[in-house]
């Protein structure tokens, strides 16, 4: 378990190259600036950015261990996960979805800022962005289990992987899936809080089926 901001940044720099460090210091940076000027975050989550922010994005890595499709974010908000992913693996595809205007406008400053041309923002609603194929689907504080699978349906394979942090609720929003869908899904604990928990699980063919 994750109980501090030196093991959070070891737990980074374990999982990614120097290049790719110095991008995440750079993106920590940048969020410091641009949350004084919108809440991208709360605020005192700032004093622990590394484990409150940067190590609980960059868990999610630990489920897939190696590229597969487009990395889907689903309201990337600040850039969690989505934009820390693509800072760790910036020859994957990251899609970023975002529907704020003025999230959407620093999430493509900092797609430009990290130099992360695999990486893209999608500067619409879910339901206005066109199909693919997605390998992984993410979000972080996006909506409800329930609707997320189903906005995302139209996205998936019988491979995509959902990886769904969904801090405290995780196992009740389990638990409210009908039984077909629950079952194809777990709640791993999350490695930067005891009390969190990350949905992961793929859907038994095309989900919505």
């Amino acid at each position: 378990m994750i109980a501090s901001e030196e093991q959070a940044r070891a737990h980074v720099a374990a999982r990614c190259d120097p290049a790719a460090m110095a991008r995440i210091e750079r993106f920590i940076e940048a969020l410091r600036e641009e949350n004084a000027r919108q809440n991208l975050v709360a605020r005192p989550t700032l004093e622990t950015v590394w484990q409150r922010h940067i190590a609980d994005s960059a868990q999610l890595l630990d489920h897939v261990p190696r590229e597969t499709g487009p990395w889907l974010d689903l309201g990337s908000g600040a850039g969690l996960p989505g934009l820390v992913i693509a800072a760790m693996r910036p020859d994957w595809p990251v899609v970023l979805v975002e529907s704020r205007r003025k999230r959407i406008e620093w999430l493509e400053r900092m797609v430009a800022h990290l130099d992360l041309p695999r990486c893209r923002v999608e500067g619409a609603r879910l339901e206005q962005v066109q199909t693919f194929a997605a390998g992984v689907i993410s979000a972080r504080a996006f909506a409800p289990l329930a609707r997320i699978l189903s906005l995302s349906a139209r996205f998936s394979t019988a491979d995509t992987l959902w990886l769904l942090p969904k801090g405290q609720s995780a196992a009740q929003e389990l638990q409210d899936l009908p039984k077909r869908q629950s079952a194809l899904f777990h709640v791993e604990q999350s490695q930067t809080d005891p009390r969190s928990g990350i949905i992961v699980g793929r859907l038994a063919g095309k989900a919505g089926s």
